[in-house]
């Protein structure tokens, strides 16, 4: 799978996890250029609590465009530290 925003391939991997209709990425797919940290956090009642990374391509700033889960609750440990996405990341096959 391919995670694509703004014109550029920000993540490959053929090891994604699907859950509720995400691909979660490794953490090692990921081009890091592209990523920066947020402060944004969320809570999912059965996977726990959500980190966000903004994307930023080409100067332009996709806020929050990423999220993975650091230390999951048991239900979604095979998620820990893989990378989901939205706000128009378009995932390929």
């Amino acid at each position: 799978m391919k995670a694509f925003w703004n014109n550029k391939l920000i993540a490959e991997s053929s090891e994604t996890k699907v859950i509720e209709g995400n691909h979660y990425f490794p953490p090692q797919a990921l081009n890091k250029e592209f990523f920066k940290p947020s402060d944004t956090q969320t809570s999912c009642p059965w996977k726990g609590k959500a980190s966000y990374f903004n994307v930023v391509v080409d100067g332009k700033l996709n806020s929050d465009a990423a999220w993975y889960y650091a230390d999951p609750k048991p239900a979604a440990a095979e998620i820990k530290g893989y990378v989901a996405f939205w706000k128009g990341v378009e995932i390929r096959n």
